[in-house]
């Protein structure tokens, strides 16, 4: 096992003007950790992962595997297996000879290699697959023999590509919770790259957010729900997203159709400060409600509702300034409104709400 590096390391493609895939990436990952790479494509995430591997060049900076310098070693050298979204098994060879065929090239006798193949097996729930071919098997279990063969390789870092991209939604969730407690079992540093945020939050101790070859910000999964380093982070992560509207300020807060949701001071300073008029601001489906038509709140049409089961997703039209902008809101899913219906939304708790400076993005201190 192994800590991993990152150390201002770019991959830069040549081009007028160059494109820098991922540009100086600084990030520590400690021995035994599951850090999770997302972003949206052409973000960065599999260049940053394949760099690790050798299988990118780095440019700029330097990667480290357990405070060694691994920059120009070449991929065997590293001491790394790598999952793809591909499971690239051999047809012709059954599950057991996939799952041994790299120690079989190193050399390893016979016994060696049937106790770890029999090991990586029992873990993975493939004993009783081991004499079938992969023609044989599942999508899931074809993913899990692929990652059979890199367990027995015992490597100090696991890597994986978008292991559940050619999974359906039943399997991929299934086997997620299997690849979080394998990582768990066995205590290996393992890195992992998603587009899926939700995948993301539910398997990585952290989750790093890339964007445009940039890290947005490396946090544990609560602290990147609860407090998003930026206006990207906060669209990104979190199913429904984030609600986020750039809307008026006064002097007491911010200013949605003829309600003022309270601001903490010292962001109302700071946007004094820097002369903003307007402010970026977020709220979390969940932190809104539906409430009498008395109460304190500002108007909404209804255009979509998303009956989930147990909850539902009311999407609507609100007045900002002088347009309309969509809302999401969670209601519960027995008592949903109807269509083309005006409702009153409530803030649940104005401490819950994100403030972002609505050019650079960057969170307002509160």
């Amino acid at each position: 096992m192994a800590e991993v590096s990152y150390d201002k390391a770019s991959r830069i493609y040549s081009g007028n003007p160059p494109v820098r895939a991922v540009d100086a990436l600084s990030l520590e990952v400690p021995d035994g950790e599951f850090l999770v790479l997302v972003g949206p494509s052409g973000s960065g995430k599999s260049t940053a992962l394949r760099m690790l591997a050798g299988l990118e060049d780095v440019d700029e900076g330097a990667i480290r595997i357990g405070g060694r310098d691994v920059t120009h070693v070449p991929p065997k050298g590293r001491d790394i297996a790598m999952v793809f979204q591909s499971y690239a098994l051999y047809p012709h060879m059954t599950v057991a000879e996939n799952m041994g065929f790299a120690l079989k090239l190193r050399g390893v006798n016979k016994a060696e290699i049937k106790e770890k193949v029999a090991e990586a097996a029992r873990l993975l729930d493939l004993t009783k697959y081991l004499d079938r071919k992969p023609k044989a098997l599942s999508g899931g279990q074809r993913q899990r023999v692929a990652m059979g063969r890199a367990i027995v390789r015992e490597p100090s870092v696991f890597l994986m590509d978008e292991p559940l991209s050619n999974l359906d939604a039943k399997l991929r969730v299934e086997t997620r919770a299997n690849i979080a407690g394998l990582q768990q079992r066995l205590g290996t540093t393992m890195i992992y790259v998603t587009h899926d945020q939700i995948e993301a939050m539910t398997m990585g101790h952290r989750v790093a957010v890339l964007k445009d070859g940039v890290l947005q910000q490396c946090d544990t999964p609560r602290n990147l729900y609860d407090r998003p380093g930026n206006a990207f982070v906060a669209g990104f992560i979190g199913s429904p997203a984030m609600n986020l509207k750039t809307v008026p300020l006064s002097a007491e807060g911010a200013l949605l159709d003829n309600l003022v949701v309270p601001i903490d001071r010292r962001v109302l300073d700071q946007a004094g400060r820097e002369g903003l008029k307007e402010i970026t601001f977020g709220v979390r489906p969940e932190t809104l409600a539906l409430v009498g038509g008395s109460q304190h709140g500002f108007d909404m049409t209804v255009e979509l509702v998303e009956e989930l089961g147990a909850d539902a997703l009311v999407h609507g039209a609100v007045r900002v300034g002088q347009g309309t902008e969509r809302f999401v809101v969670r209601v519960d899913g027995r008592t949903p409104p109807a269509l083309g219906q005006q409702v009153r939304v409530a803030v649940r708790d104005p401490r819950e709400t994100h403030l972002f400076h609505p050019e650079s993005g960057a969170r307002l201190s509160d």
